[in-house]
């Protein structure tokens, strides 16, 4: 795809299964989107809102999603191998049985976060913004 789509305002899209591999979405307003089983792989996400979107079974493979916001995301069985998310905002989000292997987690807010049958291998989650996480 590598498609530019900076800043675009992509608030309630549907994009469930498009291909968006590599594309760049810095800033871009995906709240409340359906991203279900997208090609995310190597996108850049920098600082992009995806508060409440769908990315069930996405693949976010090496993706950017430095200072994004996934509050209340469902990343149900994502695969978000060796993906950025320093300083991200996952508070509330859905990461059942993701994939997180590799994953820089330096800075980010894991509050309330569902961890379960998550595999977190090769992950420091010491480094993660301090507070609960609901399971594990």
């Amino acid at each position: 795809s590598d498609a530019d789509l900076t800043g675009a305002d992509l608030s309630n899209a549907n994009l469930r299964g498009g291909n968006l591999r590599g594309a760049d979405l810095k800033n871009a307003d995906l709240r409340g989107g359906n991203l279900k089983n997208a090609d995310l792989r190597g996108a850049d996400l920098y600082n992009a809102d995806l508060t409440g979107v769908n990315l069930r079974g996405a693949d976010l493979t090496g993706a950017d999603l430095r200072g994004v916001y996934l509050s209340g995301a469902d990343l149900y069985n994502a695969d978000l191998r060796n993906v950025n998310l320093r300083n991200a905002h996952l508070r509330n989000a859905d990461l059942t049985g993701a994939d997180l292997s590799g994953v820089d987690l330096t800075n980010a807010d894991l509050r309330e976060v569902d961890l379960r049958n998550a595999d977190v291998s090769e992950v420091d989650l010491s480094v993660a913004k301090s507070g609960s996480w609901v399971k594990e």
